[in-house]
């Protein structure tokens, strides 16, 4: 019986380390930390409820909260941006699709808290580096960028919500193991923003089709 109470021993010890590393990368930690949970087993949870961060913030120290947006001649589009296929085509799609009614395009992307607290500024850097150069051909609208630290999903929902953005736009991802294991964060916004939520299908390459959330995007006269 020792050798079968061993196995389930060791089972148990990796399961409860694999769950713990898991929650704390949907709570928008480093996913990295599931290598060390599931190494300490039952002995990481105390360390895992004791540093993970329960809000979303700014990733930059002099910007502890998300700023409120003017009041623009046009809408206020928040676009969830990571440099990635999907994040370029969802631009592309919201200045298609809003045209001359974009009054300010915001473009956010959600780092881990890790990488916000990093003493060395240079990944946050990269990050504002990333978002002024996918507007850099942007003319005749408020183009605002912020680094933001937490969940991706429940981040941008924060963010919009104090931000006071419109319409958030964001693109859907395929069906990878990591949105299994941390979550779709269109599913999140669409579910819990407060502001309606437009995701461009990954097929919309040319024409400016999307996906709503089943709210209608607000229009301005």
């Amino acid at each position: 019986m020792r050798p079968v109470i061993l196995v389930v021993f060791l089972i148990v010890w990796v399961l409860i380390g694999l769950a713990t590393g898991l929650w704390m990368a949907r709570r928008g930690h480093d996913p990295r930390w599931t290598l060390i949970a599931v190494a300490l087993g039952p002995l990481f949870v105390p360390i895992a409820y004791e540093r993970v961060e329960r809000q979303p913030r700014s990733a930059r120290p002099e910007s502890p909260t998300a700023p409120v947006l003017s009041e623009p001649d046009g809408l206020r589009v928040l676009i969830g941006f990571d440099g990635s296929p999907h994040a370029e085509q969802a631009l592309r799609e919201a200045r298609a699709i809003f045209g001359s009614r974009l009054g300010t395009l915001s473009l956010a992307q959600v780092v881990s808290f890790d990488t916000a607290d990093e003493d060395c500024a240079e990944a946050t850097d990269e990050v504002s580096g990333r978002l002024a150069a996918a507007t850099a051909d942007v003319t005749g609208v408020e183009v605002r960028h912020e680094v933001l630290a937490g969940p991706p999903g429940e981040t941008l929902c924060w963010y919009a919500a104090d931000g006071k953005a419109d319409v958030i736009v964001v693109g859907r991802r395929g069906r990878g193991m990591s949105r299994r294991l941390l979550g779709s964060v269109s599913a999140h916004l669409v579910e819990h923003a407060r502001v309606p939520v437009l995701v461009v299908e990954p097929d919309a390459l040319e024409s400016p089709s999307a996906r709503p959330s089943g709210r209608e995007a607000p229009s301005h006269p």
